[in-house]
């Protein structure tokens, strides 16, 4: 979720980051206002969509038998539904709380809790940065200047390692850079 959901890489961070006695909170960003435009547009998008169906559906539901009246019911639904899974992206937050040898992963939609997790940490390495690129770099391999903007630099990984000895993705992100300061940030507490 780093690649669009992003944590806090330092403790100034006041907002996104809170310790408490031997814990530390990490909060993700919300999306950057870009995407508020986006969501707004495919809202507006659905809307005028349900104002074409509407009376259609509504005949269909009146008049169909039960297999139409439900195709109709669920037609409605599904439309209804829709902008409220949208805003769910928007409302989205994942926390990371870390206590001494236990990390906690929590997701959060509209503020609720979704899922989580927690897991006991491995006393050794706990926490690992790798890369993951999905396809080969033809443009690098094929290194010269004309190449250089469409080398694929995939992106980096947090691991945990669990006491059991299993390897548990925790958040990924284009630039390793600001995984190994989360790295190091829970490394510290």
């Amino acid at each position: 979720m780093g690649l669009m959901y992003v944590f806090p890489i330092s403790t100034e961070e006041e907002d996104f980051v809170i310790k408490d006695e031997g814990s530390l909170t990490l909060k993700t960003y919300g999306l950057p206002y870009i995407f508020w435009i986006y969501g707004i547009c495919i809202i507006s998008v659905i809307l005028f969509m349900f104002l074409a169906i509407k009376e259609p559906v509504l005949k269909l539901i009146s008049l169909g038998d039960g297999q139409d009246a439900s195709l109709g019911y669920g037609l409605l639904t599904f439309i209804s539904l829709l902008p409220l899974s949208i805003l769910g992206f928007f409302f989205y937050e994942k926390r990371i709380i870390k206590n001494k040898f236990e990390i906690k992963i929590v997701h959060k939609i509209f503020g609720l809790n979704f899922f989580s997790e927690s897991f006991i940490l491995d006393e050794e390495q706990p926490f690992t940065v790798s890369s993951f690129l999905s396809t080969p770099n033809v443009a690098r391999l094929n290194s010269n200047e004309e190449n250089l903007g469409f080398q694929n630099k995939g992106y980096f990984i947090l691991w945990i390692k669990t006491k059991e000895g299993k390897k548990i993705q925790i958040d990924r992100h284009s630039r390793k850079v600001d995984l190994d300061k989360l790295k190091q940030l829970l490394e510290e507490h």
